[in-house]
C-alpha cells in the first residue's frame, strides 16, 4: 500500500511539474504565430484597426511600411511589395494578402493604374514563384471586382478623370449591358443602349472597359491558380455594385469560370474592404484547428430578404458568404452558436445614409423589436454582435440610444456601422469571432473604436463639421480638406470627446482623443484614444 502511494505521489509531482511547462509552451507558441498581412491601402479601417482584434489574440502581425501602401494620391508600390513579402515569408505562420496591392498597388491603384495587361499578369505570375518557394506557408487571397460607382460623385474622384462627367453614363450602360445578358433588353432600352454609346466619348468608354478586362483576365488568372493549389483560399469581392451593373455582369462570368472549386478554397461575395478582417480570421481559426458556429437574427420585415445599398444581392447571402469565408458554419438554433450575429435592418427593407436627416435619434419601426431581441440574448448569456445597417455609412442614433439607456452597449461582443452594409456585416462577422478568445478589456476597446468611428463621428460629427467647413479659414471642402485639415481634426477631436463624456463610461483611455484625415478628406476619420496612443496592436515593417 505505501508502495502504491509512493508511485501515485511520484506520478503526480510530475503531472504538477509539467502543468506550467505545457502552458507556458502554449503561451510561447501563440506570441511566436506570425501572420503576414498585405491591406488593400492604409486606410485605418483595412490596414490598422484590422490587425488590432488579431493582435489582441496574441498573434504577430506584420504589415508592410506604410509608405508602400497605397492611399488616394499615391497608388502604392507593387513592386516593392513584393520584395518585402519575400523577406518576410520564410518565418511566417499565415499570410493574408490582398492581391490588389501586389497588382496595382493598391485598391484604388486597381481603377487608375496606367499598367499593361502584361505587366499585371507578369506580378500575378509572381505568386506561383512564391508559392514554390513557400510551399508550406498558409496563403490566403482576396481581390476585388472592379466597382462601378453610379455617378462620378459617388466615385469620390476615385475613378479616372472622365468618371467625373461621364460617370452615370457609364453606369447606365453598363446596367443595360448586364440586363441585356440576363433577361434581355425592350425596344426602348436598346435605343437608350446605342444613344449612350454615341455619347460617351469613344476613347473614355474603350478606357473603361479596358481597365475593367485587364482586372478581369487577372481575376480569373487568380481562379486558375486556386485551382492549381498556389492559395489555400481566393475570395473575389464585388466592389460597390448593383443589382444590375458591369460588376455584377464580371462577377456571375467569373463565378462561373469557378464553379468547379470548393466554397472551401473560392468564393465571389459582395463587399471588398471587410475581406482583410473575414481572412485573417479564417486563418486564426486554422492555426487554432476551429470551426465556429453562427446564429444569424434578423430585424421583423424584410429582414433577411433586404437588398441593402450599393448591393446586389438579399443581405442573407451576403452574410452567409463572409460566414464560409471565415472558417464559420451558420446553424439555425443558437442554443450551439459561438456567436449570435444580430442584424438591424429597416423593416420596409431600404436603407438610408446615415447624414439623413431621419438619423435624429428618434424610434421607428422596428428600433425597440431590435432592442428586446439584444436584451434577451444577452441577457441569456449569448455572445451577441450587432450588424447596425439600416443606415449606410454610420450607426443608427435610434438604436444606439434604445441600448445605452438598457445598459447594452457593452454587452455585445462587437459592433459595426461603417461604410457599405456588407462592409459591416463583414467585419462586424469576423471580429465577433475572434472575441470567444479575447479578455472582456480588450472587447470593451474593440467596441470603443467602432462606438467613436460609427457612431460618433460618422453618424454625427461628420456631418456637423460639414455644414461647417464654411466657417474655417482657409482653402478645402468635403472631399479635399487642404488647409482646413488641422483646424477639421481639432474641431472633430473635441465633439467625439463630448460625445464620449454623454454615451460612455469614464474609459481611461477615452482621456485623450485625437483626429487625423489620412485620406485629406471627411469621409473617413483615424480616431485615435488614449490605448491606441501607447500600444503598438501589430509590428509595422519600416525598412
Amino acid at each position: 500500500m505505501k508502495g502504491r502511494m509512493l508511485v501515485l505521489l511520484a506520478v503526480f509531482s510530475v503531472l504538477f511539474m509539467m502543468m506550467p511547462v505545457v502552458s507556458a509552451r502554449h503561451k510561447n507558441e501563440s506570441k511566436v504565430d506570425k501572420i503576414l498581412y498585405v491591406p488593400l491601402d492604409n486606410r485605418p479601417i483595412a490596414d490598422k484597426q484590422t490587425t488590432e482584434a488579431i493582435q489582441k489574440l496574441g498573434y504577430q502581425v506584420v504589415v508592410p511600411p506604410e509608405n508602400m501602401l497605397g492611399d488616394r494620391q499615391n497608388l502604392g508600390n507593387p513592386d516593392e511589395l513584393w520584395t518585402w513579402m519575400e523577406k518576410n515569408a520564410p518565418d511566417a505562420d499565415a499570410a493574408v494578402v490582398s492581391s490588389d496591392s501586389m497588382l496595382y498597388g493598391s485598391l484604388v491603384g486597381s481603377r487608375k493604374h496606367e499598367y499593361s495587361k502584361q505587366e499585371i499578369l507578369s506580378r500575378a505570375e509572381k505568386f506561383q514563384t512564391f508559392r514554390k518557394e513557400f510551399p508550406k506557408l498558409p496563403l490566403y487571397v482576396f481581390s476585388s471586382i472592379m466597382r462601378t460607382p453610379r455617378s462620378g460623385e459617388a466615385s469620390g474622384h476615385e475613378e479616372p478623370a472622365y468618371y467625373r462627367s461621364y460617370g452615370s453614363d457609364i453606369f447606365r450602360y453598363t446596367l443595360l449591358r448586364d440586363k441585356a445578358e440576363v433577361e434581355g433588353l425592350t425596344r426602348r432600352e436598346k435605343k437608350e443602349q446605342a444613344f449612350l454609346e454615341q455619347l460617351i466619348p469613344e476613347n473614355d468608354l474603350a478606357d473603361w472597359l479596358g481597365r475593367r478586362e485587364k482586372n478581369f483576365a487577372a481575376n480569373k488568372t487568380l481562379i486558375s491558380m486556386t485551382r492549381a493549389n498556389v492559395f489555400n483560399y481566393l475570395a473575389l469581392g464585388r466592389d460597390d455594385n448593383a443589382p444590375y451593373s458591369q460588376t455584377h455582369l464580371e462577377s456571375r462570368h467569373l463565378a462561373e469560370a469557378g464553379s468547379d472549386l470548393d466554397v472551401s478554397r473560392f468564393q465571389t461575395m459582395a463587399g471588398t474592404d471587410e475581406l482583410g478582417m473575414l481572412l485573417l480570421t479564417r486563418a486564426v481559426n486554422t492555426i487554432r484547428h476551429e470551426t465556429p458556429f453562427i446564429y444569424v437574427r434578423y430585424n421583423w420585415g424584410q429582414g433577411e430578404f433586404t437588398v441593402p445599398a450599393y448591393s446586389d444581392e438579399k443581405i442573407s447571402a451576403s452574410i452567409r458568404s463572409p460566414v464560409s469565408a471565415a472558417g464559420a458554419i451558420e446553424l439555425k438554433p443558437p442554443e450551439q452558436a459561438d456567436l449570435v450575429l444580430v442584424v438591424n435592418t429597416n423593416p420596409n427593407g431600404r436603407t438610408y445614409e446615415a447624414n439623413d436627416r431621419a438619423n435624429d435619434g428618434t424610434p421607428r419601426e422596428g428600433t425597440k423589436y431590435l432592442a428586446d431581441i439584444i436584451t434577451d440574448y444577452t441577457s441569456n448569456g449569448y455572445p451577441v454582435a450587432l450588424a447596425d445597417i439600416a443606415y449606410a455609412n454610420g450607426a443608427d442614433n435610434a438604436l444606439m440610444e434604445e441600448l445605452k439607456k438598457r445598459g447594452l452597449l457593452f454587452r455585445l461582443r462587437a459592433y459595426a456601422g461603417w461604410n457599405t452594409p456588407t462592409n459591416s456585416t463583414g467585419f462586424v462577422l469576423g471580429e465577433g469571432l475572434l472575441t470567444k478568445h479575447m479578455r472582456d478589456d480588450d472587447v470593451d476597446q474593440l467596441l470603443l473604436t467602432r462606438y467613436l468611428d460609427d457612431w460618433a463621428y460618422q453618424a454625427n460629427v461628420r456631418t456637423i463639421i460639414a455644414r461647417q467647413l464654411t466657417w474655417l479659414r482657409g482653402d478645402g471642402v468635403y472631399g479635399s480638406l487642404d488647409t482646413k485639415k488641422d483646424a477639421v481634426a481639432e474641431r472633430s477631436a473635441n465633439m467625439i470627446t463630448r460625445f464620449a463624456e454623454t454615451n460612455f463610461p469614464p474609459f481611461k483611455s477615452l482621456e485623450e482623443i485625437q483626429v487625423a484625415f489620412p485620406w485629406n478628406r471627411l469621409f473617413e476619420a483615424d480616431i485615435q484614444h488614449q490605448e491606441h496612443q501607447e500600444i503598438h496592436y501589430f509590428q509595422r515593417d519600416t525598412k
